[in-house]
């Protein structure tokens, strides 16, 4: 192990908080944490910038306040296909997941190779990164899917996916409903259908991922700024 990430953990884990681990535990994170909050990591990685290399090495040690951090300081471009989608599928908790899906992931040139790939994946965390970026081409309307075709998908499979699958579809079926007055009335009744699974996490203040109702705050909130 280099000096570097050496350093690095024996920062991260200088920052570690009781609470915070706990916190993390509960939404199903592993063990090998040290709970640093999130605005310290950020904190970190602004004062280290750019280090693909060190964010390789701490990816590798599989802490998640460690792969939290080499999300931020990673260079997505620098990273293959091949490559992203062997780190999306060593995921080991949500907030990782949505890390590597919001920094890395959609600055990958093949993204639109690997989002056809994971949406036909079995793996939990590619299955995830997959309807996420369905889900964030719907919501920028630059899609040319088959809604029809999303919606049987939802509608059969969300009630049995794992839960790292079900939020990122959800959230599809949600992206549907506000961009697609055609598709509205269905996705609404799926939503309905569906329901909200209890063991969502939802942060506190937050508003449960209860389609109907995000779908009809969405549509209002865009009817007013016209």
């Amino acid at each position: 192990m280099s000096t570097a990430i050496s350093d690095v953990l024996a920062q991260l884990k200088s920052m570690g908080d009781e609470a915070r681990r706990a916190h993390n535990k509960k939404n199903g994170a592993p063990d090998n944490q040290f709970g640093v909050k999130l605005g310290d990591i950020r904190a970190i990685a602004k004062k280290i910038k750019s280090d693909h290399e060190l964010g390789l090495e701490l990816w590798e040690t599989g802490n998640v306040d460690a792969q939290l951090l080499a999300t931020l300081i990673m260079k997505p471009k620098s990273i293959s296909m091949t490559e992203l989608d062997r780190l999306t599928r060593s995921v080991t908790c949500s907030q990782v997941a949505d890390w590597l899906n919001a920094y890395i992931v959609p600055e990958q040139p093949d993204k639109e190779k690997l989002r056809l790939k994971w949406m036909t994946a079995k793996d939990p965390w590619a299955a995830r990164a997959g309807w996420n970026l369905t889900a964030s081409r719907i919501n920028k309307r630059t899609s040319d899917f088959d809604l029809t075709a999303l919606l049987d998908r939802i509608e059969k499979e969300l009630p049995k996916a794992r839960p790292e699958v079900q939020w990122t579809m959800n959230n599809t079926l949600a992206a549907i409903g506000i961009h697609h007055a055609d598709c509205r009335s269905r996705a609404i009744a799926i939503g309905e259908k569906i329901g909200l699974y209890s063991d969502w996490p939802v942060s506190k203040g937050c508003t449960p991922p209860y389609v109907p109702v995000w779908v009809d705050f969405m549509v209002k909130r865009q009817l007013a700024g016209e």
